[in-house]
């Protein structure tokens, strides 16, 4: 079954807050193998300009994909999970993610394509603080494979 072309455009209510936090940005760091000092030591991030330790670039992922579980689980857009691929990613930034951020996402689908009996979904997540500031865009890309 295609997936629900009239999802496009829609945006679905801003998330909780998800607490950054200090440990969780050494974690992801260990488990990606970032090295760099910033990532790891108040001090050293201090030093190189940040309030705190600094989240590696593609640290969101962990909020996003969580968040993202809004338009996954919408039972009308029509997605089987089973079936699903992860084709792309990619991030904007307007000012990095640092341990103490509140943040908040917005989904929103930007568009449906079927290719070769596959259906591909884009959707962007939009991160900010609590307050609105900007943070990171993220877009993220999942290919439905065709039945059989």
């Amino acid at each position: 079954m295609p997936l629900d072309q009239s999802f496009v455009g829609r945006s679905w209510p801003a998330t909780e807050p998800y607490q950054v936090g200090r440990e969780k940005i050494r974690e992801f760091a260990t488990a990606i193998g970032a090295t760099d000092a910033e990532y790891h030591d108040p001090e050293a991030a201090r030093a190189a300009g940040y309030p705190d330790v600094v989240a590696p670039p593609t640290f969101p992922v962990v909020i996003t994909m969580a968040a993202n579980r809004q338009v996954i689980a919408d039972p009308d857009l029509g997605i089987d999970y089973s079936r699903v691929v992860h084709g792309d990613q990619r991030f904007a930034y307007t000012r990095p993610v640092v341990a103490g951020d509140a943040l908040v996402c917005v989904n929103t689908v930007e568009e449906i394509i079927s290719r070769g009996g596959h259906e591909f979904i884009t959707t962007r997540t939009d991160v900010t603080t609590e307050a609105g500031e900007a943070v990171v865009s993220v877009w993220s890309k999942l290919v439905q494979r065709g039945e059989g």
